[in-house]
């Protein structure tokens, strides 16, 4: 029963979408996976998808494909580049399905990133990554 299922409170795992400037001076987008614990993940799963809010002035549904990627770990107080994202899908919630393992237990958590974040306003510096961009815990 799903009652009986344990699911684990996921802390110190964030996701970010980061914005520098290329070889070109052109802005380049990134979207990255975070762990600040003091401790390794593994097996990890990113599921990542756009999709047009629920109330969406247009009423039609847009819908990306969804990518899936998989990494071997992140280390202790690490990051890992997930994926580049494009300008285009920002109208969009952008959702990131992220699934790991600490040990034998299974840890997963949904990082949506709706159409209003993504904005120069809300860019903040990003000390690890020594980038600007939105953070999501």
């Amino acid at each position: 029963m799903r009652k009986d299922i344990e699911f684990p409170a996921v802390e110190g795992v964030q996701v970010a979408i980061t914005r520098h400037l290329n070889e070109i001076n052109q802005p380049e987008w990134e979207v990255y996976l975070l762990n600040t614990n003091d401790f390794p993940l593994h097996n990890i799963l990113v599921a990542s998808t756009g999709y047009s809010p629920k109330d969406s002035e247009k009423g039609e549904k847009q819908q990306t494909s969804t990518l899936r990627h998989h990494f071997d770990g992140v280390e202790a107080n690490g990051f890992i580049l997930i994926e580049l994202i494009d300008t285009s899908v920002f109208h969009l919630c952008n959702e990131y399905w992220v699934s790991y393992y600490i040990g034998s237990k299974i840890y997963d958590k949904k990082f949506i990133f709706m159409p209003e974040s993504l904005v120069e306003a809300n860019l903040r510096p990003i000390d690890v990554l020594q980038k600007q961009g939105v953070l999501h815990s």
